[in-house]
């Protein structure tokens, strides 16, 4: 009796180990896509643990009907400047249009980039490595998901399945630079500022430097002050000859560059931005974006659209 009790059991746990492992589970969609999140995340600094428990809830573990015939595992929704195949889903209303990836893997993709590049998220790269709890409350936060259980349904997927695991760096690796720290300006050093005035404080972004404008000065007046011819300074901001300052207005000193630092591959439009925005909170020629991305200076972006910086 003790030996039919003990087959059963083997046999229990051999069909028990299959079962977790069958197509469809939470454990077979970990096995398959672990290693996608890792490298996602080496390359955007979004932890594995997070993408993995949202792809497992957003997708029912692959087996949604976006994961299966639009291998779309995050619901990311098309917007205006998507180019490639879509699909028609209901969800907040009506067939509503969804992207279509060639792979499961490009969507794992353009899910780091949406958090990465969209200002509403950029605060979740500065958390301490391992504080999953602070991106999935941060997450909800933010927006992204409107069910006030969202944080505790992540973090509960992370702790049962042991998703942790797979934060951890190997040697060498490291994560990249936030985001913000890399927009952020800093002031000029030395050096550099002996090239411009020293009697107010300027600064660089991109390798560019700038000022910021001050009250009831021109774009004429700032020229001058540089040893600036006007047309140079007007070139440099992608500003007409009429257009006025206001105080505290970005006035680059130099052109800007034809593209953003390696570590800022796109930007995740909130809606209402022009592509001269864009240009100058990146420090990017305004003729340069508008090729990246096959757009016209007039352009005006709407929610979500992704407008290419390098």
């Amino acid at each position: 009796m003790k030996r039919l009790v003990l087959i059963w059991g083997g046999l229990a746990l051999m069909l028990s180990a299959v079962a977790a492992d069958a197509p469809g589970t939470p454990e077979q969609y970990i096995k398959q896509y672990s290693a996608t999140a890792v490298s996602e995340m080496i390359r955007s600094g979004v932890p594995a643990s997070i993408t993995l428990a949202q792809g497992l809830l957003e997708s029912g573990a692959g087996t949604s009907s976006l994961a299966v015939n639009a291998n779309n595992h995050f619901g990311i929704k098309c917007g205006s400047l998507w180019k490639g195949p879509t699909t028609l889903a209901d969800d907040d209303r009506k067939n509503e249009c969804f992207r279509v990836y060639d792979s499961a893997e490009a969507s794992f993709r353009d899910h780091s980039d949406f958090l990465r590049y969209s200002d509403r998220y950029k605060f979740l790269f500065d958390l301490a490595e391992g504080d999953y709890k602070g991106w999935a409350h941060g997450l909800k936060k933010a927006g992204y998901a409107t069910d006030p259980a969202y944080p505790r349904k992540l973090i509960e997927l992370i702790e049962r399945y042991g998703l942790t695991s797979y934060d951890t760096l190997d040697q060498g690796e490291v994560l990249p630079t936030a985001p913000d720290e890399i927009e952020r300006p800093r002031p000029l050093e030395e050096g550099e500022k002996m090239r411009f005035s020293l009697l107010r404080e300027a600064y660089s972004r991109n390798g560019v430097p700038f000022i910021l404008a001050a009250e009831g000065e021109s774009y004429a007046s700032i020229a001058k002050a540089y040893h600036l011819f006007k047309g140079e300074i007007l070139r440099f901001n992608d500003a007409g000859k009429d257009d006025t300052l206001l105080p505290g207005d970005i006035v680059y000193l130099q052109p800007k560059k034809k593209k953003a630092p390696k570590g800022l591959d796109k930007y995740i439009a909130e809606g209402g931005e022009s592509l001269r925005d864009v240009s100058r909170r990146f420090a990017v020629r305004l003729s340069s974006l508008c090729k990246k991305n096959a757009l016209d200076a007039a352009y005006v972006a709407a929610p979500g659209d992704e407008i290419l910086l390098r």
